[in-house]
């Protein structure tokens, strides 16, 4: 089963589709993300957000000031500001 992620800043949706594999920085730390993962609620700390995609292609983002929430197969990131970087 795929990872389902949505990627939001405070302007508009950054990205959103299905993943493999889901790498971002928390004030806690860098921290990665598959299906089944258990439920996490966490800061989001200035850094990139890298995404696999379940075809394999990269997806990276500069995200900051927000969090991110993982419950069953869906991450949501909440971004203030985000952007892509590639």
């Amino acid at each position: 089963m795929a990872l389902h992620v949505t990627l939001v800043s405070a302007e508009s949706e950054i990205w959103t589709g299905d993943a493999s594999l889901v790498v971002a920085k928390t004030v806690e730390g860098e921290i990665g993300f598959m299906s089944g993962h258990e439920p996490v609620l966490a800061i989001l700390a200035e850094g990139q957000v890298r995404i696999t995609t379940t075809d394999g292609s990269k997806v990276i983002a500069s995200a900051k000031d927000g969090f991110l929430s993982m419950e069953g197969s869906d991450l949501t990131i909440v971004a203030g500001n985000a952007a892509l970087v590639a």
